[in-house]
C-alpha cells in the first residue's frame, strides 16, 4: 500500500507544482476546446478520491458536500475558483494524502460499494479504488499539461 499512497502524493506534488506559475485568473481560463480550467481540474482530482476511496467505502470523508457538488464528475467551472478557494484545495490534496494512509493504517476502511467507472474498470474494493484513483490523478495531470500550454 505505500507504493500506492508515494504514487499518489508524487502525482499531488507535480500537479501543485504546474499551477504555482500561474496566477489566479489563469487558473480560470478555460482555453479553446476544453470544457473546464486548471483550478477546476485541481478540484476534481481531490473530490473524486474522497468519493472513490470514502464514500463508496461508506465512510464521510473530508470535504463538504458543496465542494464535492462543485468539482464531481459531470460538472465544469460555473465560476471563477477564488485564490483563497486554490490555496484550501492544494492544501487538502498534500493532507488528505497522509490522512488517508493513518485511516488506512487504522483500518477504517472495510465494506465497499462496487463500482463501475466510466473508464470500463469496475471497483470492488478501496484498494481497487486506490490504484485506480491514481490512474485518474494522472490523466488529469495530463490534461492539465496539456491546458498549460495554452495559457
Amino acid at each position: 500500500m505505500e507504493q500506492i499512497f508515494e504514487t499518489q502524493r508524487v502525482t499531488r506534488d507535480n500537479i501543485i507544482r504546474l499551477v504555482e506559475a500561474f496566477s489566479t485568473e489563469q487558473l480560470n481560463h478555460i482555453p479553446v476546446g476544453y470544457g473546464n480550467n486548471l483550478a477546476w481540474n485541481l478540484g476534481h482530482v481531490l473530490v473524486t478520491q474522497q468519493l472513490l476511496v470514502y464514500r463508496l467505502s461508506g465512510l464521510p470523508g473530508y470535504l463538504s458536500d458543496e465542494l464535492i457538488d462543485r468539482y464531481r464528475k459531470g460538472t465544469k467551472p460555473e465560476a471563477p475558483i477564488s485564490e483563497e478557494e486554490i490555496t484550501a484545495i492544494k492544501e487538502q490534496l498534500l493532507t488528505l494524502v497522509d490522512q488517508t494512509a493513518a485511516d488506512w493504517g487504522e483500518g477504517k476502511f472495510g465494506e465497499y460499494k462496487e463500482y463501475p467507472t466510466s473508464f470500463g474498470v469496475t471497483l470492488r474494493s478501496t484498494t481497487d479504488a486506490m490504484q485506480f484513483n491514481n490512474s485518474h490523478e494522472a490523466l488529469h495531470l495530463g490534461y492539465m499539461m496539456a491546458m498549460k500550454k495554452l495559457l
